[in-house]
């Protein structure tokens, strides 16, 4: 599959540099392997060390760019060490693809602890504000503006099943892109958010582990009747990172199999 993405490249990202954060596995690693086939020097972030190392090494050996910066995006001090790796690895950071999340199924409401809530929201709402805060600050020095991409989920939407923290912290993560997009679009910066639907990675399938995957396949809501590949959700975007989108911004873009429209 790696190998048709790089045949298939267009160049969609020639001469950009884009961060990446969740991009050990699943749609972050989808991303990276697609935004360094495109042409984008990328820098990855994530907290699996080894996982982290190993997607870029495949994209070098490729012939990509990449740089892996292993950290956590509930650390402010970590989202700047990776905003740092951009610049100093490639001059700038003209993209930012904040993909990192954490969610799962379980208790209801009046049952979820107290300290399921705090990391839900520590990684989906602060992880997303920690990387909007470093990223904006270097793309308004620079002063070239840039492309961001939120990672939100159809529980941004609606109540998708998930904890309630988490449809939540998805809530707030399009209000976050909204809110920036706003305050930063007469500058050049375009802020995003993709409405992701039910994707078949790491997270998924653990989540629904012990559950037959008929049951959890979110075929159920969605018009075309199955999980998405993570590439599907990289693909978005990319689009949205790169020139081709330039007139869009503060939106909710659903790549979802048409969950949201009915």
């Amino acid at each position: 599959m790696h190998g048709t993405h790089a045949a298939s490249a267009s160049g969609l990202l020639e001469g950009k540099t884009a961060m990446i954060t969740g991009a050990s596995s699943g749609i972050g690693a989808a991303a990276a392997r697609l935004f360094a086939a495109e042409g984008a020097a990328v820098v990855l972030m994530a907290r699996r060390e080894k996982q982290l190392l190993a997607v870029a090494e495949e994209i070098e050996s490729a012939g990509g760019r990449a740089v892996a910066v292993t950290g956590d995006v509930t650390a402010p001090h970590d989202v700047a060490r990776a905003v740092e790796a951009a610049v100093d690895g490639f001059g700038g950071l003209d993209a930012a693809f904040n993909n990192a999340g954490w969610g799962a199924r379980g208790t209801e409401l009046h049952e979820t602890d107290d300290e399921v809530y705090e990391q839900i929201m520590d990684v989906n709402v602060r992880g997303v504000w920690n990387c909007l805060r470093s990223q904006i600050r270097v793309m308004l020095e620079r002063g070239e503006g840039g492309a961001i991409v939120n990672t939100s989920s159809t529980a941004g939407v609606f109540a998708t099943g998930a904890l309630a923290p988490y449809v939540a912290a998805k809530h707030a993560v399009l209000g976050l892109t909204r809110s920036a997009a706003a305050e930063y679009g007469d500058r050049g910066i375009r802020v995003n958010a993709l409405v992701v639907g039910s994707t078949r990675t790491e997270l998924m399938e653990e989540a629904y582990r012990g559950i037959p995957e008929s049951e959890w396949t979110g075929g159920n809501r969605a018009i075309q009747r199955r999980l998405a590949d993570p590439n599907e959700v990289a693909q978005a975007a990319a689009w949205l990172c790169s020139d081709r989108s330039s007139f869009v911004t503060g939106g909710a873009v659903p790549v979802d199999g048409g969950c949201t429209a009915v």
